[in-house]
């Protein structure tokens, strides 16, 4: 099997803000503060994951086609998951997400 299309309003867990389905796209994270819950398993809709963690954007990436991902790790699991952006998540926390991944990177010694 491959990916499942599920585009469903819900109520974020994280900052309790009402999330409507996305256009284009299949919504998977909040589109205000970019969280997400580890819901999936194997791959994208599937629902089939026990581990339900909360999962904090820790980055923000180009794909090859260049469009914006987001770099989602659980908070439980520590898996790391890659989600793509809908147009209408936010901005201002994208950017904030790839200024604070920057300041990390710039502090590491080498």
């Amino acid at each position: 099997m491959g990916f499942i299309v599920r585009n469903d309003g819900f109520v974020c867990a994280r900052c309790g803000k009402k999330n409507t389905p996305a256009q284009k796209t299949c919504r998977n994270h909040c589109q205000y503060c970019l969280w997400s819950q580890h819901v999936d398993a194997q791959f994208p809709g599937d629902r089939a994951s026990s581990c339900g963690g909360n999962m904090s954007p820790v980055a923000v990436e180009m794909n090859a086609t260049g469009d914006c991902v987001l770099i989602h790790s659980c908070h439980r699991c520590q898996k790391i998951i890659r989600n793509k952006t809908a147009a209408d998540d936010s901005q201002d926390e994208m950017v904030r997400i790839a200024q604070k991944k920057a300041e990390k990177q710039g502090k590491r010694k080498f």
